[in-house]
């Protein structure tokens, strides 16, 4: 294997709440907002048509908190199990707590209200959907490299709400610059969880279940010394824990810089997330979906990781559909971030695993391959910089693939090879705009390329058919396709 010392600069239908209004029978009294983060939903460790997570954040107390829900106005209200805490107590952010409380008997698919009770006052309320059983179609919205807190940012939220989605992914970088709690507090939760659906933002979180996968504005910043706040990934997701277990230090978990103190304090705060809430999956509806982490320091030649994203696709035998989200596209025909093939090398086996869709970021555009098939050339060329030359940031990856040229999507519909979707448009600004009209610049494997206008992409599974659309923040298509089954 070659090394090229390379200097490279970091880069529901659904019934909505608009806004945090109470159910009608119980009023919320409190004029006073108890919450630092305001309720959210997330499919949790084990997630299931009948279950829910719902977290928030909270002053560093006693407080009393409880939970009910209803499937109707009629139904009586249900108290959830007593909700469980964990501190968060690292250094330039006042102590607070993240609070989890599991909605769980919900009917798969049907709305629901939840009201969540501080000292026995009701002080937040909404309305969601249960996730969809295997034989209900759904819909789900992806966007990546999204909490930029830029102009573009807010309506493109305000677009996810308007598809009526049942879930949302993010295929990383969640905020920006360094993956720090006070960066959700300023660019994530305002914009997706706002009170009121409008041009600044929409009540998305407290209504769709999010599912978010690492980027490298995420968990690249290792420095807990120099930034004691970063890694909330770890600290406000709540997702399975079912990928591998790697040791810090190893192939795919790097180590942190920290005093005793700071490290503590993040254990504390992270719990059994971390490390291994960055590769994992789920079913949702009639699909699986595998979310592994692209990051550069991730080495992907490494046989355990690979294995078992085999075995992970391989046991998904009920599944119509098989989905992947990462955030380093192996597929780009940006000329940002262009070496960074190092995510090829995974590509024989998301073809073995009959993966039908992967979906990623990084590159702050749209982009749409021909279903491919790719045989790398050996390990690649490891890509090495940084100030002490010894950063890894990816690797150029060489070798053949075969193109399905006749699949178009409408009278072809089922794809020969794997369709890799960039779908990186969701706030920050943009990439390559100069690419837009200039198809000679695009690599071959490259159907559709729209690098001038931000967008995200909403996707309908109906049985053994799914529909997916590119569309901008004013509703205007950008492209679509159908494959079917």
């Amino acid at each position: 294997m070659m090394t090229t010392r390379f200097w490279l600069a970091a880069s529901l239908p659904l019934l909505f709440m608009t806004t945090a209004a109470p159910a009608a029978d119980s009023a919320v009294k409190s004029t006073a907002n108890p919450f630092i983060a305001k309720p959210y939903l997330q499919i949790g460790r084990v997630p299931a048509p009948g279950s829910l997570q719902l977290l928030w954040h909270a002053a560093d107390d006693a407080a009393e908190w409880s939970v009910e829900h209803r499937a109707g106005s009629d139904r009586p209200w249900k108290k959830a199990e007593t909700p469980e805490s964990r501190r968060v107590a690292v250094a330039g952010v006042a102590p607070h707590r993240v609070y989890r409380a599991a909605l769980t008997g919900l009917e798969p698919g049907g709305t629901f209200s939840y009201r969540v009770l501080k000292g026995g006052e009701a002080t937040f309320s909404a309305e969601a959907r249960a996730p969809k059983s295997a034989d209900q179609p759904f819909r789900f919205v992806a966007f990546g490299d999204c909490g930029a807190g830029t102009p573009e940012q807010k309506p493109l939220a305000h677009r996810a709400f308007l598809s009526k989605p049942d879930l949302a992914v993010i295929p990383g970088d969640m905020v920006y610059d360094y993956g720090l709690i006070t960066e959700y507090r300023e660019k994530f939760w305002p914009v997706y969880n706002a009170d009121v659906a409008d041009e600044a933002g929409a009540p998305l979180l407290r209504s769709v279940p999010f599912v978010a996968a690492p980027g490298n504005h995420d968990t690249e910043v290792r420095d807990l010394d120099k930034y004691p706040e970063a890694l909330a990934y770890y600290l406000f997701w709540d997702q399975p824990l079912n990928g591998p277990l790697g040791k810090e230090g190893g192939a795919f978990v790097p180590a942190l810089k920290a005093s005793e103190t700071n490290r503590s304090a993040f254990a504390i705060a992270a719990g059994d997330s971390y490390p291994k809430m960055t590769n994992f999956s789920f079913d949702y509806g009639n699909t699986h979906w595998t979310i592994v982490d692209s990051n550069p320091y991730v080495d992907w030649t490494n046989k355990e990781l690979k294995e078992w994203v085999a075995k992970d696709l391989a046991a998904a035998k009920n599944a119509t559909w098989r989905f992947v989200a990462f955030h380093h596209p192996g597929f780009n025909s940006a000329n940002e971030h262009i070496e960074q093939q190092h995510m090829r090398l995974l590509s024989p086996t998301l073809e073995a695993g009959k993966v039908d869709v992967v979906f990623n970021g990084h590159v702050h555009n749209y982009q749409r391959s021909f279903p491919l098939r790719f045989e790398p050339a050996k390990q690649g060329t490891l890509m090495v910089g940084g100030k002490d030359g010894k950063t890894i940031r990816g690797r150029v990856v060489p070798g053949r693939w075969r193109l399905d040229k006749s699949f178009d999507g409408k009278a072809d519909t089922t794809p020969e090879g794997v369709i890799y979707v960039v779908t990186g448009a969701g706030g920050q600004h943009l990439y390559n705009p100069e690419q837009n009209d200039d198809p000679d610049s695009w690599q071959k494997f490259t159907d559709k390329f729209v690098s001038n206008v931000h967008s995200l992409t909403v996707a309908d599974v109906n049985g053994k058919t799914l529909t997916i659309r590119q569309v901008t923040a004013d509703g205007r298509e950008l492209d679509s396709f159908k494959i079917t089954k």
